[in-house]
């Protein structure tokens, strides 16, 4: 006589009608449940994701092995360091993050000494650990040499960069003190941002006209999240030359400059006629038996 087959066992994790939407995002969104818990894999991975955020704020920067590597873009380089002595200095005293200590001053100072009266440039790229120096480790080379790239192909206008400067322990406002060392007309700062806890290496540009000190942050503008789960630097060096291109013809950055290129894009979409955009969800739309 043939046996029954053991009844099936229930779900332990209970899953949410939104599952499909995790394919668009890192966020952590339709986890799931386990009876009134959260599944012990998402737990998991938040305390993962959680170890790795504290692990990028912590991670000793390897300013020598960046000095090395931007040389090989054909520009000189300057290694900087900012007031806050170590990191635990730097994360209780944002402070001295944002001033560069003596012999980094001195060390601007001589280098100006050695070019007399040339005329400064017309943009300085600084490239600080911030929050995440994982984020200055793995992006920040690979932007740098593909906006050299782009401004040595612009046909509009030339473009004169300044000697690559990296700086430890800095925050972004230290780059007023840089570019204005180095009579830079716009610096750009590529910065290590705060670790989330899906994006420890995501890496945020600060571009602002006329850097001196005590510039505000409201005379900057920010492009964020650039990382390959994020925006690609390909996506980021197209953004920030086209403000570095606006920001010189108008002589400002911050909130007077605004890149419309969003706003564009939302014009195009906006005209596509309803059929033609891709039904992910529609007001008053039913779900399907079997997809709930």
């Amino acid at each position: 006589m043939k046996s029954e087959p053991p009844p099936s066992l229930p779900a332990l994790v209970t899953p949410t009608p939104w599952d499909a939407l995790k394919n668009f995002t890192d966020a952590r969104i339709a986890l799931g449940r386990a009876g009134v818990s959260l599944p012990t894999a998402a737990h998991l991975a938040f305390q993962l994701a959680h170890a790795q955020a504290r692990d990028a704020l912590h991670l000793p920067f390897d300013a020598h092995g960046m000095q090395a590597s931007l040389q090989d873009l054909g520009l000189p380089t300057l290694r900087l360091h900012s007031q806050a002595t170590d990191r635990a200095m730097y994360l209780q005293r944002p402070d001295l993050g944002r001033r560069l200590d003596a012999a980094s001053l001195q060390a601007l100072a001589d280098w100006q000494s050695q070019q007399g009266e040339a005329p400064g440039f017309d943009l300085a790229f600084v490239l600080v650990d911030g929050l995440s120096a994982l984020a200055i480790h793995q992006n920040a080379v690979a932007l740098v040499a593909l906006m050299l790239q782009r401004l040595q192909l612009d046909t509009t206008q030339t473009w004169t960069v300044a000697p690559l400067t990296v700086v430890a322990q800095g925050r972004v406002a230290i780059g007023d003190e840089v570019g204005a060392a180095l009579r830079a007309k716009t610096v750009v700062v590529l910065i290590g941002e705060r670790p989330g806890l899906s994006s420890p290496d995501s890496l945020g540009l600060y571009l602002t006209w006329a850097p001196k000190v005590g510039t505000t942050d409201a005379a900057r503008n920010c492009i964020s999240n650039v990382r390959p789960a994020g925006l690609s630097v390909d996506a980021a060096a197209q953004t920030l030359h086209r403000l570095l291109a606006q920001a010189r013809q108008r002589q400002l950055t911050g909130v007077g400059l605004k890149d419309d290129a969003d706003q564009q894009f939302i014009g195009a979409e906006a005209a596509t006629p309803e059929t033609n955009r891709p039904a992910l969800w529609r007001p008053g739309a039913t779900v399907p038996d079997g997809k709930r």
